[in-house]
């Protein structure tokens, strides 16, 4: 049963409530949301309702009618966000997790770390116990490849996953990894997952063979009865009668299970298709399936491979992955998993970088708008949730609160696939040159017509929004011209003033969160008339807090702002010595000098990479321009 709790219970009347639960033979879960803080009771008892509806403290009681009771959405409304050290699994990101089949020699899985690692993998995987259908097939190498799993880890600040195959394995295992894997083969093996679930350990949970969903997440029920309530779920394949491919990919699967269940949801592409050059598409597709990641194998040399070479890719292809992924992220709402790069000075020691990583908790990041924002979401996909917002009423006080150490760090747009380039913020950027870009997000702008809940669509009246957005929504509109379209400052802040008014005549025009943060409904989704609207921001911060985002990712682009003399040529000049280095220029802005009229500061985005000398790059531009200022390395933070 589910007891939701009422907002002013005290402590005491909350712990009678557990200790009657308890006695009754009930095991009691609390769990804090957003709207309610619930008791969730599972258990072979039974007890009537209103004995517990009664008590004080009880707003209600609801039976949850699914088998699987603490792994169901009934239980949990919000999405459970699985950590697995410094990795999040679930909610709006994706998590790569990759490595080979299985670990074979110190210098095998030290590569392929490596590799996957600086491609933008954030868990390494490899067996060390090996399930195989023939006993005559490479069984892995035990215990001590685990030990070689986990030199790898730390080397490149990996956690860690690989296979438990029995029971008396698992409390040898949890000196060694970071996160349990049950097979296919294992899912419903009950006293492993008993023994795995009391580690109270991250477990990956992989599909049966030709489990249903309901057996699926029974076998996830028996992790969390166990303890655990760390789980995420990975669909593999099931087995049907087609044999083009090694098993069959059920896509479907995701978006049903996470109507059912809080547990995030991941894919396995490179056993259900076993086939190298299926991997990548099947991962797309799991992605766009709404997947909260997938787990891929990469082999260095698969033709070689001890197991599974036939479906593993090459770091090349795993390479193009990622970028892959990465286009694909901001298209279905997410962003793509990253963690700090640390590597020890054992490893690489003439290229280490060594940054203090902030304590998320501790984070501020400044935004311009009302919670709810277009600018929120991006914030969202660029860091951890523990991250604090600050919502800000102009881009001047967003840029004054980090300049100020009031925030770490702001996300501002500045372009607009539609609208074009932002440009208060890039004179903002100008005039404060303590500030430096750090990174980049991007968003796909989905407008929702939101209303107060229970409205229906021939009630309204009135509509408010951003001049912008209204525009972007012309088509929609016109369909309705009995509708008043009113300008308003902000597409979030024309929601948070429908809900004060509490007209059923009144809606506004903005995203999704704003519609989630102020509890009011969706009327109409996605009616902006150009679909390819996306928005991109910058990330930007004082230099002492650049480390903790750059460290994400390696810089791939610059953003440069310099003036030139009066003279013919002058421009040329400097566009010549991006052109002779090999830099590819993707932006040119003039920006007026204030003060000084008719006269221009030029920005400009170049892409970087290994063969170019930067800074040599630079200098040469300094020699040719009256004056000249790097505004910041960086790379996208998807």
């Amino acid at each position: 049963m589910i007891v939701i709790l009422k907002k002013g219970i005290t402590l005491q009347e909350k712990n009678k409530v557990v200790s009657f639960l308890q006695d009754k033979g009930f095991m009691v879960k609390e769990i804090v949301g957003t709207e309610d803080t619930v008791l969730g009771a599972v258990g072979t008892s039974s007890v009537d309702y209103r004995m517990v509806e009664i008590m004080p403290g009880v707003s209600s009681v609801v039976p949850i009618s699914k088998p699987y009771k603490l792994a169901s959405r009934e239980l949990k409304k919000e999405d459970t966000i699985v950590s697995v050290k410094n990795v999040k699994i679930g909610g709006n990101r994706v998590c790569v997790m990759a490595g080979p089949c299985a670990v074979e020699s110190y210098d095998q899985i030290m590569t392929i770390a490596e590799s996957v690692r600086e491609s933008g993998a954030v868990i390494l995987r490899g067996g060390a116990f090996k399930p195989r259908t023939s006993p005559y097939s490479f069984q892995g190498l035990g215990e001590e490849g685990l030990k070689l799993l986990r030199k790898a880890g730390d080397a490149f600040d990996m956690p860690i996953t690989t296979e438990v195959v029995s029971p008396s394995d698992v409390e040898m295992m949890t000196g060694y990894i970071d996160m349990f894997q049950i097979g296919a083969r294992n899912m419903q093996n009950f006293e492993l997952l008993k023994a795995v679930g009391r580690t109270k350990m991250p477990v990956l949970l992989k599909r049966g063979l030709s489990a249903t969903i309901e057996e699926w997440l029974m076998a996830a029920e028996y992790l969390m009865a166990s303890g655990t309530d760390q789980v995420v779920l990975c669909e593999r394949g099931i087995r049907t009668y087609e044999r083009a491919t090694r098993n069959t990919l059920d896509c479907s699967a995701i978006p049903i299970v996470q109507k059912l269940s809080h547990l995030p949801v991941i894919g396995d592409p490179s056993h259900a298709t076993g086939k190298r050059d299926m991997v990548q598409p099947m991962s797309l597709a799991l992605v766009a399936g709404g997947a909260s990641g997938i787990i891929v194998e990469v082999h260095n040399k698969p033709e070689c491979a001890f197991s599974d070479g036939p479906q593993s890719l090459y770091p090349v292809q795993f390479e193009k992955l990622m970028r892959d992924i990465e286009a694909l992220c901001p298209v279905v709402g997410k962003s793509l998993e990253k963690a700090p790069r640390i590597i020890p000075d054992s490893i690489h020691s003439d290229s280490a970088e060594h940054h203090e990583i902030l304590d998320p908790t501790k984070i501020v990041v400044a935004f311009q708008g009302e919670r709810g924002a277009f600018s929120e979401l991006a914030v969202r996909r660029s860091f951890d949730e523990e991250a604090k917002v600050l919502p800000c009423h102009s881009f001047a006080e967003t840029f004054d609160a980090v300049s100020s150490g009031k925030a770490s760090y702001a996300v501002l747009p500045v372009e607009n696939t539609l609208g074009g380039t932002i440009y208060d913020n890039l004179d903002l950027l100008a005039m404060h040159p303590e500030l430096t870009v750090v990174g980049e997000q991007q968003v796909r702008v989905v407008h929702n017509l939101i209303c107060v809940p229970g409205a229906r669509l021939e009630d309204i009246k009135k509509v408010y929004s951003h001049p912008q957005a209204l525009a972007q929504c012309k088509e929609f509109l016109a369909s309705l011209p009995e509708i008043e379209q009113i300008p308003y400052y902000d597409t979030a802040g024309s929601v948070e003033f429908a809900k004060k008014q509490n007209d059923k005549s009144i809606a506004g025009i903005a995203g999704a969160p704003a519609a989630k943060f102020h509890k009011m409904e969706i009327l109409a989704q996605g009616i902006e008339t150009n679909p390819s609207n996306y928005t991109r921001f910058y990330i930007i911060s004082r230099e002492e807090n650049a480390s903790y985002i750059r460290s994400q990712a390696k810089s791939n682009k610059a953003a440069l702002s310099f003036s030139v003399s009066d003279e013919p040529g002058a421009l040329m000049k400097i566009l010549s010595i991006l052109g002779d280095n090999g830099m590819n220029m993707t932006k040119l802005e003039s920006r007026p000098i204030p003060g000084k009229p008719w006269e221009y500061t030029f920005f400009v985005e170049v892409q970087l990479n290994e063969e170019i000398e930067f800074e040599k790059v630079c200098e040469e531009i300094k020699k040719a321009a009256v004056s000249f200022r790097v505004l910041g390395t960086y790379a996208s933070v998807l």
